[in-house]
């Protein structure tokens, strides 16, 4: 799809071969970057009239057909280890995590999946645990930011030489800073929309993998490489960088916060190998162009710190952490005195905002992208509160349900890629989503970790940090397949087939207010996204461009942000009535239910004929002039079908809309298509059809009678798109 998550392929050589869940035989290891352009086109699927009940039959052993190869590097070697619970399974823990390795054994190509083997190894695919019997936890960090501490000697080089996955994700960090130290310093680019915080992130990924390999060998070239990166970021490098009074940037504070905290990092790290000299220029301009200006934003600059008010979102997590993660590290060299001034606002402000931007049901409260954005600034705070001060000041518990938002996020990833409703954000480089590594060990909750240490953006310093060895088990042991998420503001549900089958069935819907999201959100209730046989089938556009005029400004029903595409009705996979915008201030009422199945130990698990999950939301409210409207979403033949069933009182033109990269192929009748992605194919149909009701496709892009966009705008292009077909007649539902 367009916008889902991904990174660049980065050169290298594995040691573990291709069977290396992070390593790609043709590209080598990964990092965290932009998504890759897709070639794909984009259009819309439309029935443009008042129906009853609409059905998407979804292809598995029933009305498809597949023929595609999983396109993944796998090793022949690591499936063995994964294969039942034999010899290779010793008695203890630690043996048997020894034995089996880790449990993907390559990454999907196209969607960065991990791969699990078709097995069963009970001695291994556990109920999620902490098991004492295996390695003892990883006591490192505890020193960090305390770089007046004495260094002890750390249990990680064991602890890595123990464990897979540590073993693993070290390799990559050090390959990945192989990679990034043959690279010139990152060159100083305002790209308009985010500032420089692209180059924020990815001078902070660079040090954090510098820091680390000089921590783990001592060889001093990573620490003069460092400082390369270091001096270019602070304008003394042998390339300009940015304007003298704020090379940081800090109308956009994110790319202020995120180079405060990448210093405060490599200062930390580094501290033992700094000269006194070097030091003293780092903390000049920490206090320069990061900290002075955040006491200033805490004082009541409105141009740099909105921020800091009621702002229970990703900005407030990474300006705050970026702020405190520097104030810590220079704490005990700072003779100013605002590294204990900045700690003296941070913290609360963190407590009063960014810990609130979880709802109580786990959801982020802007989107399932900028989920990552603000926990890696939550975690990375919380975390080095507790390495330095031996708390997190209730930034991990003032908000009781914080905890659930690992939930979240592994139920918002589907089998190719999240459930990416509204804006995606900027880049990610530094940002990842370790933070359920951090939460599984501080709140105890192993299944987060065990996920989490398969994914394709697991291997970075944190991991190293934040994994306990001790955790045991696999995650979707016991873990239900379906998950109801109700809280008003978000409302959503999460339903699939299988945790470990990357062809499983994967269907979201939303309902959830319009209002309340950080003005990243779209005019969606109902929406839904659709994976199945591997590829993702009714899928998201994404962000639209971040400079257009206005795009920020959603507070009204007739803002500017309404009338780009990608953020109106018409551009979601939802009901569209006379082509209008749906009502900012639509309460959705939502009701649901499950018939309970969850995976077992086996990676190959294949639903119940009888299982079955549904979401049903009135979205009357949603819509002006409409007397009933109500979408419900259920999986049916044992969870390899859909059926999307719209009851609709109305009056005027009402077109079911579904956003497809998909070729499609609609039947003489025109109440019968079929979409082909590869040798992937899938059947949809409307069944009980009214007279007039025909499936239609059309290009991704507004109509001609919308609004007008704001002079001199125009929408972000969704290439590729077919012609347009004629839109229905208007029509009423008895």
């Amino acid at each position: 799809m367009a916008s889902y998550d991904a990174i660049n392929h980065q050169q290298g050589a594995s040691p573990y071969g291709s069977g290396d869940p992070y390593y790609h035989e043709s590209s080598g290891y990964i990092t965290p970057q932009k998504p890759p352009a897709r070639g794909r086109k984009w259009i819309w699927i439309a029935v443009p009239i008042a129906i009853a009940v609409i059905v998407a039959a979804v292809v598995g052993g029933v009305v498809g057909s597949r023929n595609h190869k999983d396109s993944s590097s796998s090793s022949s070697s690591n499936a063995a280890q994964g294969s039942g619970g034999g010899e290779g399974a010793a008695s203890s823990a630690a043996s048997v995590k020894n034995a089996i390795g880790i449990f993907a054994t390559a990454t999907n190509s196209d969607y960065l999946m991990p791969v699990y083997p078709s097995t069963t190894n009970t001695a291994a695919f556990t109920t999620p645990t902490f098991n004492p019997s295996n390695n003892a936890a990883l006591a490192w960090p505890s020193d960090s930011f305390q770089p007046s501490t004495p260094q002890p000697d750390h249990p990680l080089p064991s602890l890595i030489a123990a464990d897979p996955y540590l073993k693993a994700w070290n390799t990559s960090i050090f390959n990945n800073a192989t990679q990034y130290a043959a690279l010139p310093p990152v060159v100083y680019h305002m790209d308009g929309a985010s500032g420089i915080l692209d180059n924020a992130r990815e001078i902070k990924m660079r040090l954090k993998a510098f820091s680390y390999v000089y921590r783990m060998t001592n060889d001093t070239k990573w620490a003069d490489r460092a400082w390369q990166e270091i001096q270019n970021a602070a304008g003394n490098g042998t390339t300009p960088f940015g304007p003298d009074d704020d090379k940081w940037n800090s109308m956009h504070f994110l790319d202020t916060a995120e180079f405060t905290a990448a210093f405060g990092i490599a200062y930390d790290w580094l501290h033992e190998v700094l000269t006194n000299d070097q030091k003293s220029q780092m903390i000049s301009t920490m206090i320069k162009y990061g900290l002075s200006l955040g006491m200033n934003a805490y004082n009541g600059n409105a141009s740099i710190g909105w921020w800091d008010t009621n702002t229970e979102g990703n900005w407030n997590c990474v300006c705050n952490g970026g702020l405190t993660l520097g104030a810590l590290a220079i704490l005990g060299d700072d003779t100013s005195g605002i590294a204990q001034q900045i700690l003296g606002h941070s913290i609360d402000n963190a407590k009063q905002n960014c810990a609130l931007a979880v709802s109580d049901d786990g959801t982020w409260a802007e989107t399932a992208n900028y989920w990552y954005f603000g926990t890696t600034g939550h975690a990375e705070m919380s975390a080095a509160l507790i390495s330095a001060t031996g708390s997190d000041y209730g930034l991990l518990s003032v908000n009781p349900q914080f905890n659930l938002t690992g939930d979240f996020h592994m139920y918002v990833q589907g089998a190719t890629s999240l459930f990416n409703y509204g804006d995606h954000g900027p880049n990610k480089f530094s940002t990842t989503a370790n933070s359920i590594i951090f939460y599984g060990n501080h709140y105890k909750i192993a299944q987060y970790m065990l996920y989490q240490r398969d994914q394709h953006d697991a291997p970075e310093p944190w991991s190293m940090f934040w994994y306990d060895p001790t955790v045991a088990g696999a995650f979707w042991d016991g873990l239900p397949l379906d998950r109801f998420f109700d809280n008003g503001l978000d409302q959503w549900a999460s339903m699939r087939s299988s945790w470990t089958d990357n062809n499983a069935l994967y269907v979201a819907m939303k309902a959830g207010q319009l209002l309340g999201h950080q003005n990243h959100n779209d005019l969606d209730c109902g929406d839904f996204v659709l994976d199945a046989m591997g590829t993702r089938w009714a899928g998201e556009l994404g962000s639209g461009d971040y400079l257009s005029d206005g795009y920020f400004n959603g507070d009204t029903q007739d803002a500017e942000r309404w009338l780009y595409y990608r953020k109106r009705t018409e551009g979601q996979n939802t009901i569209l009535i006379n082509q209008q915008n749906q009502n900012i201030n639509a309460s959705p009422k939502v009701n649901h239910g499950s018939t309970g199945e969850a995976q077992g130990s086996s990676t190959v698990y294949s639903p119940p004929g009888s299982s079955t999950a549904y979401f049903v939301a009135d979205l009357t409210s949603a819509y002006n002039s409409t007397t009933s409207l109500k979408r419900g979403i259920r999986t049916i033949n044992g969870r390899k079908q859909v059926l999307l069933q719209d009851d609709i009182n109305t009056q005027g033109t009402v077109m079911w809309r579904m956003h497809t990269n998909a070729t499609v192929s609609v039947d003489q009748s025109g109440t019968s298509a079929t979409l082909q992605i590869g040798d992937a194919k899938m059947t949809m149909q409307i069944l009980n059809a009214p007279s007039g009701a025909q499936i239609s496709t059309g290009p991704a892009q507004r109509f001609q009678n919308d609004p007008a966009l704001p002079p001199n705008q125009t929408d972000q292009e969704n290439p590729g798109a077919v012609q347009p077909a004629v839109v229905g007649d208007v029509v009423e539902r008895l």
